[in-house]
């Protein structure tokens, strides 16, 4: 009787659970597919490296050290779930039938269940009395938490209690040292009938435990590890935009209106997410008071799939929620104007999360579909349909540098080893193309830059080709912003210049130049063999092209890792070798490398005026000039601005120099 009736709960309890992990999963029919199958062993190195292994927890060690016990343990305790499972079937079933191994096994189990328990109540305490901010969430989402952490500990206690009862009844086999001790300590006999109450409580624990995760945010349990499976980390370049065929006359509208616009795996993300609030912590904008939660674009993203999904499925478009979208009633404008695109929720998430396809999705919409955009953008938009750049300069105006460098070159032989395209000598003896770039060209302050660089290609002996006004904008902002169709325009006009002179390796000053260049221009069609100028100067040293001096003025400096060179292309040490090899010690600011804080300008943002809440260049010149030194050193136009207004905004121009690596480097040569 006593099987009959538990063959009759473990059936309800999987049939239960697949009912409703199918309708959990009915949305994904009307997702937009995506090809996520190729590179296999990269994707299961991946999934054992972050999701079995949980590498990314540990970036927070504590709260790292605690979940991942919690997993671990889990996995090792499926060997007690699945001899209780079978017991109910063959009396007295254990795996001791492998021996010695039996032991370890055992020893085990005892050990990771008191780990468990220990860290079950260790986060207890830690979400409900000493709560980090980033775990400061809705009450729903506290109480779901609660009933997780609970509900472990139950199972946890349980299993204790089986093994103490079958300790004492003496038909335990294996060492159990923990269980052991606690029988010892706990008086009175044992008693089977003790036992199987605490049988069958762990069993429809662990029943129950199964079927509650399909409605719960804990349902990344299971989702996370084929998240994990499917994410293009160490596959694709990161947080790459796609790009759209606006030539599709079946599409009704591009970019994210609602749930049905996101492909399978962005359906997925929202499924995923643990509300650890990690991204959101790291997250530039949401620090400095915005709007903006990354958490939240991906939880609402989830409330709507919960909230519309069967309407979607049947149809029902005379449903008055279905006639809601995600956009403007889940999610925002002015949150998702505020991302400045710099990665950090990306870097961040433990379960591989691409919140940034998310949030430039739904710009794409509101841009491309909408014309909801910031008023500010009007003026950007018009430039760089009237000029090929942000700004209101002649596109003449790119030749200018070139004409001063020449008028500033000391000798012949600096002045012979730049090559403009447009004029056929000497072409075929260039080994790069220097891609100046918007700033690089029209920007005031970037120009010395440009030249300083350029000087440094000319001292290493390198000819290198410039296109002059016949660069365009690279695309990034427009595309970062939303709007596709003029990214494209521009990324096509570019692939037509390159082609036309048969350009295959390039070097820019500008990180959002290099990032396009490198990572999103392959997929129109292109290969380029590109570099960021840190890591051609690099080059360059270690082929002893020149030597730097050893002495200067600048003895130290404050570094600030531009998000488009660091945490979008990993391009960390080669800056700092560049600087090190002039003898300059650099002090590092308080967040830096992958946790470095974004300057303000990514995504656009250079062109929108912040309303709300502390500037973010502000926020992170501070933490510059924290490091007491009297010359920051950057990487990018961008960065550069919005420090250098961050300086005078702190009164500090007098005492603090903004410089790029290659004017520094150019002083000691």
């Amino acid at each position: 009787m006593e099987t009959i009736l538990f063959t009759f709960i473990l059936i309800s309890a999987i049939l239960f659970f697949f009912r409703s992990f199918s309708r959990t999963t009915q949305i994904f029919k009307i997702s937009k597919p995506e090809d996520r199958s190729y590179n296999k062993l990269q994707r299961i190195k991946n999934t054992i490296s972050i999701a079995l292994l949980q590498s990314k927890l540990f970036k927070k060690k504590f709260a790292g050290i605690l979940h991942a016990l919690i997993f671990w343990g889990f996995l090792v305790l499926l060997l007690v779930i699945i001899e209780d499972f079978l017991e109910a079937y063959i009396n007295n079933f254990s795996f001791s039938f492998t021996g010695k191994f039996y032991n370890l096994i055992t020893i085990t189990q005892d050990l990771f269940s008191l780990i468990v328990t220990v860290a079950v109540l260790i986060s207890l305490f830690r979400r409900y009395i000493f709560t980090p901010s980033r775990l400061k969430t809705e009450r729903e989402s506290k109480i779901d938490a609660a009933i997780i952490l609970v509900w472990i500990l139950l199972i946890m206690i349980t299993t204790f209690g089986s093994n103490i009862e079958r300790i004492k009844l003496n038909t335990s086999e294996g060492i159990r040292p923990i269980s052991e001790f606690m029988a010892r300590i706990i008086s009175g006999d044992g008693s089977y009938e003790m036992y199987k109450i605490y049988w069958w409580c762990h069993n429809i624990l662990i029943l129950g435990f199964l079927n509650y995760l399909p409605y719960s945010k804990h349902f990344h349990i299971i989702s996370s590890v084929p998240n994990t499976f499917f994410s293009n980390y160490r596959i694709e370049p990161k947080n790459v935009i796609n790009p759209l065929n606006l030539e599709d006359e079946t599409v009704q509208y591009f970019g994210i209106k609602d749930i049905k616009d996101f492909t399978w795996k962005g359906l997925l993300d929202s499924y995923t997410c643990t509300e650890c609030g990690r991204c959101t912590e790291a997250c530039p904008a949401n620090k400095t008071g915005k709007k903006l939660n990354p958490k939240l674009i991906i939880t609402n993203t989830r409330k709507r799939i919960s909230d519309s999904a069967m309407f979607f499925i049947n149809k029902e478009e005379t449903n008055p929620i279905y006639k809601k979208s995600l956009v403007p009633n889940y999610t925002t404008q002015e949150e998702l104007w505020a991302c400045t695109t710099c990665g950090a929720c990306t870097e961040e998430c433990p379960v591989m999360i691409e919140h940034l396809n998310s949030i430039t999705g739904m710009r794409m919409y509101l841009t491309m579909m909408e014309s909801d955009f910031p008023a500010e953008l009007n003026t950007l938009y018009k430039n760089l349909e009237n000029n090929g750049s942000p700004w209101a300069f002649d596109p003449e105006e790119r030749n200018r540098w070139i004409t001063e460098f020449i008028l500033e070159c000391e000798t012949e032989r600096i002045r012979s080893s730049l090559i403009k395209l447009s004029e056929p000598e000497g072409k075929d003896k260039i080994e790069i193309v220097y891609w100046v770039g918007c700033a690089g060209a029209l920007d005031a302050r970037y120009v010395n830059v440009t030249k300083s660089f350029a000087k440094i290609l000319s001292k290493a002996g390198v000819r290198f080709g410039v296109l002059g006004n016949e660069e365009k904008c690279n695309g990034d902002t427009a595309r970062r912003l939303g709007n596709e169709y003029l990214a494209q325009e521009f990324i096509k006009a570019n692939i037509k210049t390159f082609k036309k002179y048969s350009i295959k390796k390039i070097v820019t000053t500008c990180p959002h130049c290099y990032n396009s260049l490198k990572n999103e221009y392959p997929k129109f069609g292109i290969d380029l063999e590109v570099y960021h100028h840190s890591e051609y100067i690099n080059k360059l040293l270690n082929e002893r092209k020149f030597i730097p001096k050893t002495s200067g003025k600048i003895t130290e400096i404050a570094f600030h890792d531009s998000c488009y060179t660091g945490r979008y292309n990993d391009i960390y040490r080669e800056p700092r070798n560049i600087l090190e090899s002039c003898n300059i010690k650099i002090r590092e600011p308080r967040r830096n490398r992958k946790n470095g804080f974004c300057c303000g300008a990514g995504g656009g943002r250079l062109f929108i005026e912040e309303k709300a809440g502390k500037r973010i260049n502000i926020e992170r010149t501070e933490e510059l000039i924290d490091t007491n030194v009297s010359t920051i050193a950057t990487v990018c136009p961008f960065c550069m601005t919005m420090i250098t207004d961050g300086i005078k905004d702190k009164g500090m121009q007098e005492r603090v120099e903004i410089k790029d690596i290659s004017e520094i480097l150019n002083e000691f040569l």
